[in-house]
């Protein structure tokens, strides 16, 4: 696999010693609040603590930023940058400057109206009081701004109690002014550098490494966040530039003219398109702006972004309902005017309309209400009639105006329309009534004992010889397995009904017991860990590959809510003598090992495992089962639209973006082929 696909394959090996700093951390934190509070077990007036400040964010981070691991550091730069785009949004910005620098302290640069510096009621510079004060900001009275991401408030307060230094410089009414803290404390008052010919604001600030458990930042990362606020604010010009030693300066400039337009064309650069150009929708009801870009490919599922404020909701909410009935609505009116239907035919059903559409919906509005503190889901009532009305109206238009399109957008409906009754059968024989009902899998699937679904895990294991190794060698309390016969179907070329047929895919879905598509339901899966465990070689890749297109394109949950790894079987086995031996994963550890050996190599031998078959169950515990010991990815879902444009590439109908990605990226590949 190449290096790129880690937007989609993150390696979590590391993920159990994230995990344990964090505890160590919290353990931390936990015994200074005891002794704080005095001894252990007394409770009274005394022991009650009332945290000034920001000292309630360096005692609990993670509620305010989500975690202190990679993640929660990468955010803290999406704080700072939201407030820069809240400036384009108020129409004073255009031009946001990222570097990362040679210590990994991030500086931040807009050319928006620079933060107040007069005299706040509290009787402290308003740049003070924003970078200090928790639910302080523009955000909250009239003529601030009148749309914004940052509900809360909490923001950049909060990157600044997380940092072990900040510096800010304002450049407004002619001057530049400088303030400077310390893990959230004031530790230069307010002064002023001299005049300025600009205005803006810069944030210069360094993350704390007695807080975070990773300060490395990840170019990838911040590159993905800022191309997609790029592509969300038409006309503004976002850059990234990395200062730091061995990183050849690495820089890129996003600017798209087209917004959410070039978004959608990006995501479906490599399908082949049904309409000639995405359909664009844009209009603006009670300060509420609403922008909505889609076309149609000749894939057959959706993908449909929704943003709310540059926030990916990505559990959809009112605009996303609002959008998804003024489509379906419209493509039966239409199609039912034109005798594109029958009048003994049942409606297009949403998912008939939606085959293959791409779709992104950003709306602006000024009093966002979101569902939960994680601001994934919009509540807005009043939202899904404004989209609903823009839609329809401008979508009639475009029907009207471009009857052909519309013609081949309405025959794709129909196809699935007519793919989802057969698919409806093949469905059914998927559904897993009770954990008894296990037919459908005769001699395949090896269950666990335990029905706790926090504790267990299934391996889809390449081939049937390592899965009678994997079966004899697994712990039956809690490890199942599931043996695959060679390379299942790729499902980005295939619709549902056809998918459905294959009885490899029927098996995984009858085990996992969450169904699939549109029944799928999470709460339902048996295993808390979906395994991938095939050939370090080719073909293995491929395998893995095909599995993961298909968990991405019809049970994504799986992968967004963290239950799917990929397995890391050694390459060698290294033995001196009859008993000693040491497994190799890469060719560097092998090279380790025969140094740590030395000259003396008279006795040892070194087995190339060319693939699992040749493990014996002792063997494959010890190396690729066993909690203890094996090394697991995890695969993570960074960015979705990165992750869809790299499955068409790799999985897709066309050859040339498939050989051009192997090109850059066959000098980076992490197996040993």
């Amino acid at each position: 696999m190449a290096e790129k696909n880690e937007t989609v394959i993150q390696e979590s090996a590391d993920a159990e010693k994230i995990r344990a700093a964090e505890e160590a951390k919290q353990v931390e934190i936990e015994k200074e609040i005891k002794e704080a509070t005095g001894v252990e077990g007394q409770y009274g007036a005394s022991q009650i603590q009332v945290l000034e400040g920001l000292e309630a964010v360096r005692k609990r981070p993670s509620m305010y930023i989500g975690s202190i691991s990679s993640r929660g550091l990468h955010h803290l730069v999406s704080e700072v940058v939201d407030n820069s785009i809240d400036e384009a949004l108020a129409g004073f910005c255009d031009t946001i400057q990222v570097t990362i620098n040679t210590d990994n302290s991030i500086t931040v640069v807009d050319n928006g109206r620079g933060i107040p510096v007069d005299m706040h009621k509290t009787g402290k510079p308003a740049v003070e009081v924003v970078m200090t004060v928790l639910h302080a900001g523009g955000k909250f009275g009239d003529g601030g701004y009148k749309v914004s991401g940052g509900l809360h408030g909490v923001g950049v307060s909060c990157v600044n109690a997380l940092s072990e230094k900040m510096e800010v410089e304002v450049r407004r009414d002619g001057k530049r002014y400088g303030i400077e803290f310390m893990r959230g404390k004031t530790s230069k008052p307010l002064y002023e550098i001299g005049t300025a010919d600009s205005t803006g604001t810069t944030v210069h600030f360094k993350p704390d490494n007695t807080i975070f458990t990773e300060t490395v930042y990840d170019y990838d990362i911040l590159r993905l966040r800022l191309r997609e606020l790029a592509f969300l604010n038409k006309g503004v010009t976002i850059s990234l530039q990395d200062d730091r030693e061995g990183h050849d300066g690495r820089n890129e400039t996003f600017h798209f003219k087209g917004g959410i337009i070039e978004f959608v064309k990006y995501v479906d650069a490599n399908k082949d398109k049904i309409n000639t150009e995405p359909i664009y929708v844009e209009g603006v009801k009670d300060t509420n702006i609403v922008e909505v870009a889609m076309e149609y490919t000749d894939s057959y599922t959706e993908n449909i972004f929704s943003y709310v404020n540059n926030i990916n909701t990505e559990e959809g909410g009112t605009h996303l309902s609002g959008f998804k009935q003024a489509l379906t609505r419209s493509i039966n009116d239409y199609a039912r005017k034109n005798n594109l239907l029958k009048e003994s035919d049942e409606n297009l059903s949403g998912d008939d309309c939606r085959e293959g559409i791409t779709a992104v919906i950003s709306i602006k509005v000024q009093e966002p209400q979101f569902e939960g503190q994680t601001k994934t889901k919009l509540g807005n009532s009043e939202i899904r009639g404004i989209v609903d009305n823009l839609v329809t109206e401008q979508l009639e238009e475009f029907f009207e105006e471009n009857p052909s399109e519309a013609r081949k957008i309405i025959e794709k409906a129909v196809m699935a329309s007519r793919a989802r009754a057969a698919a409806r059968k093949a469905r059914d024989l998927t559904r897993r009534k009770s954990i008894l009902e296990s037919s459908s899998l005769p001699g395949k699937l090896a269950d666990c004992q335990s029905k706790d679904n926090t504790m267990t895990e299934i391996y889809l294991v390449e081939g049937d010889s390592a899965g009678g190794s994997a079966k004899q060698g697994r712990d039956r309390k809690f490890q199942a397995i599931l043996p695959l016969r060679g390379k299942i179907l790729n499902v980005e070329k295939a619709r549902l009904d056809r998918m459905l047929s294959s009885d490899e895919i029927k098996n995984m879905i009858t085990a996992f017991g969450c169904g699939i598509g549109e029944d799928f339901d999470i709460s339902k899966a048996r295993y808390g860990k979906i395994i991938i465990m095939t050939d370090a070689d080719v073909d293995g890749a491929h395998i893995a590959t095909l599995l993961l297109t298909f968990f991405y394109r019809y049970m994504k949950p799986l992968i967004t809510e963290g239950h799917v790894y990929i397995a890391k079987p050694p390459l060698y086995l290294v033995k001196k003598g009859q008993k000693a031996h040491r497994y190799a994963y890469t060719d560097e550890e092998l090279r380790v090992c025969m140094d740590e050996i030395g000259s003396d190599k008279k006795n040892v031998s070194v087995q190339r495992y060319k693939g699992l078959g040749e493990m014996n169950p002792e063997q494959l515990w010890e190396t690729t089962m066993d909690p203890q010991y094996r090394t697991l990815l995890q695969v993570t879902l960074s960015d979705a639209a990165e992750a869809d444009a790299i499955f068409s590439i790799l999985m897709g109908d066309k050859v040339e973006p498939r050989r051009q990605f192997i090109e850059e990226n066959a000098t980076k590949a992490v197996l040993d082929l």
